[in-house]
């Protein structure tokens, strides 16, 4: 028996060149699209210039954001609970105690029937609250984070 080796020469250089023209096109056409839509803002100084292309719409979405926070002045966070009852009188008791020790941090009573909650802090996450958590230990008998609705910090 006699084998023989058939040896075939594929040229993929068309394949090729085919991929590298839709690549281009591809590239041309989303730049095109981009800058239609876009802004550049051209900032120099001596030894530099910084040129910054975004999106027009992206000053939009930025004053929207803007007036939504001046009517909501709140964002999601957390206070710490230190009292939970049915007393009106215990409630206050509790608030006005928890104010002339810490008179720096908002303490905000509340009723949901038929309880009253004392709800103290504005901390934007869970570390913070923990942290006063610790430094208000055994003052008072029921104390635990809850997720809340917070004022926004000030600027600084």
């Amino acid at each position: 028996m006699n084998f023989r080796i058939i040896q075939i020469e594929v040229n993929h250089k068309p394949a090729l060149q085919i991929k590298k023209i839709f690549f281009s096109l591809t590239l041309f056409l989303y730049y095109s699209i981009c800058s239609t839509f876009a802004q550049e803002l051209t900032t120099s100084n001596p030894d530099s210039t910084i040129i910054l292309t975004r999106d027009a719409r992206f000053d939009e979405l930025v004053n929207k954001h803007k007036e939504q926070n001046s009517v909501n002045q709140s964002m999601h966070g957390f206070r710490i609970q230190i009292y939970f009852g049915g007393v009106r009188q215990k409630a206050s008791e509790v608030k006005l105690d928890f104010n002339s020790r810490y008179p720096d941090i908002p303490a905000y009573l509340s009723y949901q029937q038929p309880n009253f909650k004392v709800r103290v802090g504005d901390y934007r996450n869970r570390y913070e609250a923990q942290n006063f958590l610790k430094e208000i230990e055994g003052l008072y008998p029921t104390f635990f984070i809850v997720p809340d609705e917070v004022k926004l910090p000030p600027l600084k």
